[in-house]
């Protein structure tokens, strides 16, 4: 059934909610992409399908692929815990250094957030390579810039950052004391995070440190791999 079909049928009262199910199931499955409320909505002739989402992630809650929403766009998953029958024997493990860690972990918890700020919180200059394998990594992206004199870059997680640690939001990111309570937190990592989770951000700072990469005096290498 194409697009503007649909759109008659649905005007005419001849779609019931069954056919409408199972055009969002096909959408979903054939999209080579998540698919946002709305684009699904476009898809199918402006057709309400949130109670088509709700029960289709009902009806997949249990069986080996699960109909999830990250980051506002819908797509169909694993189950998590059918992972292992999946996985190849070879697997190329992406390792990020703790400097990125670090500025991935204040750009989650502070987005949008320029490289001056993410350095006033970890107290180091960072290598503008830091920020690059995040980036390649498709976990970090350029989200604008801010409206100070110098108008610094400012950086925001991307959807494929929520997708691969299983967040549906940023809401869902964890607060120190469940990072401590979990085991995640070495002792030595915990000013740290406590900093990338609460401590305060200069603008000020920002401007100034735009100002001196202007200048010449820019990226400090830090440990990138």
């Amino acid at each position: 059934m194409t697009e503007e079909s649909f759109a008659e049928a649905g005007a005419d009262g001849a779609t019931g909610p069954d056919d409408l199910v199972r055009a969002v199931e096909a959408a979903l499955f054939a999209s080579e992409e998540p698919m946002t409320v709305e684009a699904l909505s476009a898809h199918l002739g402006q057709a309400d399908i949130r109670p088509a989402l709700a029960e289709l992630q009902s009806h997949y809650e249990g069986r080996g692929i699960h109909l999830v929403e990250r980051g506002k766009r819908w797509h169909f998953e694993t189950a998590p815990d059918l992972a292992h029958l999946l996985r190849r024997e070879k697997e190329e493990l992406r390792r990020l250094s703790r400097a990125a860690t670090e500025v991935l972990a204040i750009v989650a918890y502070h987005e949008p957030v320029s490289r001056a700020e993410i350095e006033s919180i970890r107290g180091v200059q960072t290598a503008k390579g830091t920020l690059d394998v995040l980036m390649e990594a498709g976990w970090v992206r350029v989200a604008g810039r801010r409206e100070v004199p110098g108008r610094p870059v400012i950086y925001a997680t991307t959807p494929e950052f929520l997708a691969h640690f299983g967040l549906r939001s940023l809401k869902e990111l964890p607060g120190i004391d469940e990072l401590r309570a979990a085991g995640l937190l070495d002792p030595v990592d915990d000013d740290m995070i406590e900093a990338a989770l609460s401590g305060p951000v200069s603008q000020e700072r920002d401007a100034l440190e735009e100002a001196d990469d202007r200048d010449g005096h820019g990226d400090d290498d830090d440990d990138v791999t």
